[in-house]
């Protein structure tokens, strides 16, 4: 128990740190135009001020509860002061930066309506503080402001502009959309039966990912293995929803042997979600080499390549980890790095799919149901308990599990045969709004 209570106050140690250092940063920001001794009082101020207000909040944090909201808004709004301030300083004024501010908070908000609401509270706050700055150079000059670049005042009327349109935009999000978009579903367990607890313990996920699994959990590591499916067999999924004979043969052959087939891929994007995914791919999912989903037809023209790498243990001759690697054909650039799993809970089998992120996994858990004609459905949306979308910290040392529930997103995927040739489905929405379809055609390689 004594080991216990020190590791909390040390976290609490630790997260206050962190806070107080953020903090400092955004007061040294919004006083930067004021001089050596302001800054210095501001970062003071700052340190202080949301070291101790992230204390305060870690300590009324109840277990299974994440920290609190007033916390998280402060704490968004300390980190997007130095930003601001940095844009400000390259020249860009108030109106550019409180814009973009809100837009990449509503981007993060998910939620379709937060995705517009962001970038119309940003311009407001923004523009706020621009007509402020060219008051400030008028009364200062008696001239016309000119827009210098990189002064003082800008990089501070900068800092304030992306504080104040991300604050802004989370209380007003917070007062309009009440129901979660996450919640806290486990902190330090061993186990979940609806999570795929496998990191990525790089920066960089890649291609690559199954081949470095090997070399830490050990086993052998098989390439690109032949005649290999995501499962073993679609009979571990039978359930009060969904009969594996009723499946037509082509269906199960995909599901038990995928790397028999080649895939087409069409991405159906709706407009609305472009300019946030734009900015996702390019500064997240390429870089991390994860959920790199192809834009446009130039990018289907790239051809995909889709290979599944396994792992089987030491003596044993059980594939315990199935790799799906969908990869742009041309390059090997990374599409999906998927590990495919199948667990039983109650009376039904489920699907779950981990995404592996750096020290974190992004879990898909599906449930099947039949589709009329011999198809299989694996949907998100139930009422059962298990299905649903699960980020986990992992931790590296004590293998614990920290998850979250992410609500409101949902996908189904429809396997089925139309016109005597296997394709499939895959739809995705937020809060009950489509954004994106991808559709897939399955084509069986020569020789089987």
């Amino acid at each position: 128990m004594a080991n216990d209570q020190s590791s909390g106050g040390d976290d609490l140690a630790t997260s206050a740190a962190i806070a107080g250092a953020i903090g400092g940063l955004a007061g040294a920001a919004l006083m930067g135009h004021r001089g050596r001794r302001a800054v210095l009082a501001g970062a003071a101020a700052g340190a202080i001020g949301l070291g101790v207000a992230e204390a305060v909040a870690r300590s009324r944090q109840r277990p299974g509860e994440i920290p609190a909201l007033w916390q998280r808004i402060a704490m968004s709004g300390a980190m997007s002061a130095p930003l601001g301030w940095a844009a400000g300083r390259l020249g860009a004024g108030p109106l550019p930066v409180g814009t973009a501010a809100g837009m990449i908070a509503g981007a993060l908000g998910v939620r379709p309506q937060k995705v517009a609401l962001g970038p119309v509270v940003g311009a407001a706050a923004g523009g706020a503080y621009a007509t402020r700055l060219r008051g400030t150079r008028t009364r200062n000059t008696g001239e016309r402001d000119t827009g210098t670049r990189g002064t003082g005042a800008a990089a501070a009327s900068g800092a304030a502009a992306a504080a104040t349109a991300v604050v802004s935009f989370r209380v007003l999000s917070a007062l309009l959309f009440r129901d979660a978009q996450v919640s806290l579903v486990a902190e330090r367990v061993k186990d979940l039966p609806f999570v795929v607890p496998l990191e990525a313990r790089s920066r960089y996920v890649g291609t690559s990912y199954v081949r470095e699994l090997a070399k830490v959990m050990g086993g052998a590591y098989t390439p690109d293995t032949p005649d290999v499916g995501i499962v073993a067999s679609l009979d571990e999924l039978a359930g009060p929803d969904f009969d594996p004979a009723g499946v037509d043969p082509r269906v199960r052959e995909f599901y038990e042997h995928t790397s028999r087939f080649t895939l087409d891929i069409v991405p159906e994007w709706r407009l609305w979600v472009r300019p946030g995914y734009l900015l996702y791919r390019t500064f997240l999912a390429r870089p991390l080499g994860q959920a790199n989903v192809p834009m446009n037809q130039r990018d289907v023209q790239r051809g995909m390549r889709s290979r599944i790498d396994t792992i089987i243990p030491d003596q044993s001759d059980v594939v315990t980890v199935r790799g799906w690697i969908r990869s742009f054909a041309d390059t090997d650039e990374p599409i999906y790095v998927g590990i495919y799993t199948t667990y039983r809970h109650g009376d039904r089998g489920y699907v779950s799919v981990g995404f592996p992120l750096p020290q974190a996994s992004f879990t898909a858990t599906l449930v099947p149901q039949a589709r009329p004609g011999g198809g299989l459905v694996l949907t998100s949306q139930s009422d059962l308990d298990q299905p649903g979308h699960y980020l986990t910290y992992i931790d590296a040392e004590t293998r614990e599990l920290t998850t979250l529930a992410v609500h409101g997103f949902a996908e189904r995927l429809d396997v089925y045969v139309r016109d005597g040739e296997l394709q499939a489905e895959h739809a995705f929405s937020v809060f009950g709004i489509p954004f994106l379809v991808l559709q897939y055609r399955m084509i069986r390689k020569p020789g089987h």
